[in-house]
Order: C-alpha cells, then structure tokens, then sequence
C-alpha cells in the first residue's frame, strides 16, 4: 500500500509509472476533466481502454421530483467540469480548444463513459489493470487536476491510498458488477463526446447571443402560443409603417401584440426619441386590419403628428396605410360636450366600442382616483377613462406609450397597468400566477423602496 498526500507526493506521478502500453483503466467518480486527460495524456494515448462512470446522474434526466432538487448537486455543473472545475488552472483555457479536440478524438478511440441512473451512492475510486500488476486508487472523487495532485483544490487535506492485490481486484470486481447493470447505468459517451465537442467548434457570435437569450427567458416560452401570437394572415407585415421600422422596433411590435392579447395590456417604455409612436403605429395597423376600432388618447402638443399619420396629405408618410383611428386629447375625458380634434361631438362618441385605446404620455393617468373637497369620489379623467372606454362594451386593450412610467412611486406604474385590467386585478393576478396580488405586490415594493 502507498499514501499520496498530493503535496509534496502526487498520484499524477505514480499514475505516469503505472498506466502502460495496453493498460486497462476502470475509474468511477464524479466527474471527468480535459484538464486531468491533458496532465496524463500520454498514457492514456498508449493505453487499452478508459471505462468511466459517472456516479451520480449525470447526462441524463433525473426522475427527482422537482421540489426536491435543490438538495443534490447540480447535474449541470458536473457536466460542464468536462471543461475543467473552478479549482484547475485558469491559464489552460488558451489552450482550452486544443486539449477538447484532443480529448474528443481520444474518447473516439479508447473511452467509455456510462452514468448511474439511480439515486444509490457508489464508492469512488480508480483501478489501472495491466498485463501482470493490478492498483487500485482510492478515493477517486474527480478525475481532475485536484484529484491528480497537480492543483491545490479546496480541500484542507487530500489524501488517497494506493493497493495491490487483493484490494485492488475486489475493487475491479465490484467496477465490474456495477458496469454491466444495464437497469443500474445508461450510456453517456456520445453526449461527453458531443459536450466537449462544442469547446472547438467555432460559433457565430449571434448563436451565442441566442443562447443567452434562451437560457434567459427559456420559462417564459412556455406561456406562448399560436392564440397569443401575431396573426400574419392581416398582411401587417407588408404595410408601410412596418417597413419603416428598425429591427428593435419590429421585435418591440410583436411582443407588445403578444402582451396585448395575453394580458390585455402593455406599457412600452422606450426612451425618448426611439420611436415609440412608429412602433404604436405598427401595432394600430395591425388591429386594423382584424376590423378592430382604435383609439388615440394624447397631449394636445403631440396630435399634430397623430393627425398627419391618419390624413390625407402630401405629407403623411404612411398615407398608404389608410390608418383611421380616432383622436382624442386627454383633456376631453373632462369634457361633456363639444367636438374632438377630428370632429366627433363629444356627447355622442360610443365609448365603449373601441377594441383598443392607445394612450400617449401614459404617465399622466399615473394618479389614479381622484377625491372631491370633501374626501368623496371624484371623477376625473383617469375615472371617466375607465368607467367609460374600459369597462363599458367591448372588451378594450390599453397600449401606453411613456419614457418614464414612474415618475415619484411604484403606484404611478400600478394605476397605469389598472387600466388594463379594469380595476379588477383578480384575472391579472391569475394570469401572472403570482402568489400575492398585484396591489399587495407594489405597497410592499413601494415599503422597501421608501426603508
């Protein structure tokens, strides 16, 4: 028997002396590096054959529960030790393309890899089987550079025992049992081939990008489908306002349809001056084109450019497009009578008849109910909004354009979603599948902020 403190006495080194031309190698333990194939690569070159089990799943589906993985490391992080753990040396990843490749076309040739299935532990260890000798090394957590001895790791002390026979056979015996139990072990090689594969393969810089977005926001895929997704088939997408916009603002269109129809309300929030009316206009186009009767609700100051894009004139850009929304300043929700901005006599518009209302400089219904002198209710625009274009008829969606949808608390952005959701924010809470509900939500964001 011989002790490796892995100090000043490492297993690489005996390991170098004992793996010869044809040896066997049978290692069971929870991880496989480049790295740790880099520091014996000769050997293993020159070797017969490398058989590896992973001992905890790895590769392949867990069947624990949900709920309960959070007790088991991480499958992912043993699989991506392929590449080297935390602890092996940070300068090797200059060289990191060229050991995978090495690695991959070796594993080719003379590897094996097989995963415990199961939840059962198994003794970690490494036995070299030659034509006459048999060592057995043991433990063998990792086969890394730590476990080698070639770095420090995170360990206080890291000693591992090397036996002959007849310790070293029944340990071979036992490799042996465990590697033929088809009901006990899956075969992984071709997922640590194809894993490490991907260290050396040149990837375009927009792949990457996509996989960023994807590890991301993979959940939120699931809540989509083909009802919340844009219609194609209304042609929006050959209209003019769609051709004039930047690819930002066509991804802006389609997720706010997206969000339009699961949540029946969205706020874009672009900064000034990235076209915020454009995208809005896009996504006017394509209601519109569903038969769909649209609303404008804006400033007095900025109904001129809302007006060009729905006229007549040798000026409107988008004349082509035949937009016929109707227009109307915040101040007439204060107003009972008169004509609008295009002429509709206030006294007679069907409010509740519009599909969607479209608020420009949203932040100004930021505020919510108003109260009268004497504490009571009282309607203002933000009421008569709600109690006339939203909750009345038809089912109304609420797009609202602001570049600062919280200008003094979170309840200037509450009051603004509260219009999507008519006041009852019961649907939106279960839409959302929040635990809490959404006014409890902002008074205890709202109490953080102000602490």
């Amino acid at each position: 028997m011989e002790i490796f403190n892995n100090t000043t006495k490492v297993v690489k080194d005996d390991l170098k002396d004992k793996i010869r031309s044809g040896s066997r190698i049978s290692i069971a333990a929870a991880c496989f590096s480049i790295y740790a194939y880099q520091e014996l690569k000769a050997q293993l070159e020159s070797c017969g054959e490398l058989r590896f089990i992973f001992t905890s799943p790895t590769f392949v589906a867990e069947k624990t529960p949900k709920e309960r993985r959070e007790f088991y490391i991480p499958r992912l992080k043993r699989e991506k030790s392929l590449y080297g753990t935390e602890f092996e040396v940070r300068f090797n990843e200059l060289r990191q393309k060229a050991v995978a490749k090495e690695c991959a076309e070796w594993i080719r040739k003379k590897a094996h890899f097989k995963s415990n299935t199961t939840r059962e532990g198994m003794n970690h260890f490494l036995v070299v089987e030659g034509e006459e000798d048999l060592y057995g090394y043991s433990p063998m957590n990792t086969f890394t550079t730590v476990d080698l001895g070639c770095e420090r790791g995170n360990n206080l002390t890291n000693m591992i025992m090397r036996v002959e026979n007849p310790a070293s056979t029944e340990l071979l015996r036992m490799f042996d049992s465990v590697w033929n139990d088809a009901d006990k072990l899956s075969d992984v090689t071709e997922e640590v081939v194809d894993m490490i594969s991907t260290v050396y393969q040149e990837n375009a810089p927009e792949l990457v990008y996509f996989m960023t977005l994807y590890n991301i926001f993979n959940e939120f895929l699931e809540d989509i489908s083909e009802d919340v997704l844009p219609n194609e088939a209304t042609g929006f997408k050959d209209s003019i306002i769609w051709n004039k916009l930047y690819h930002f603002q066509k991804d802006a269109v389609l997720a706010i349809i997206n969000k339009l129809e699961q949540y029946n309300g969205c706020i874009l929030a672009d900064s000034v001056g990235l076209g915020k009316s454009f995208t809005a206009l896009a996504v006017i186009k394509y209601y519109e084109g569903r038969n769909k009767n649209v609303l404008v609700l804006c400033p007095k100051k900025l109904s001129e450019n809302w007006m060009t894009y729905r006229g007549n004139l040798i000026n409107n850009p988008l004349s082509g497009d035949r937009l016929r929304y109707d227009i109307l300043y915040h101040t007439d929700l204060s107003r009972d009578s008169g004509n609008t901005v295009i002429g509709l006599p206030i006294d007679r518009i069907n409010w509740g008849n519009y599909d969607l209302v479209v608020i420009d400089e949203s932040h100004n219904f930021r505020n919510g109910n108003g109260t009268n002198s004497k504490g009571g209710e009282k309607e203002n625009r933000y009421m008569r909004l709600m109690n006339r274009v939203l909750k009345p008829g038809v089912k109304t969606k609420v797009l609202m354009l602001s570049a600062t949808p919280v200008n003094n608390r979170f309840y200037d952005l509450r009051n603004q979603l509260a219009l999507a959701y008519e006041g009852d924010p019961s649907e939106f809470n279960e839409k959302l599948n929040i635990k809490s509900d959404v006014d409890t939500i902002f008074r205890q964001a709202q109490k953080v902020y102000n602490a």
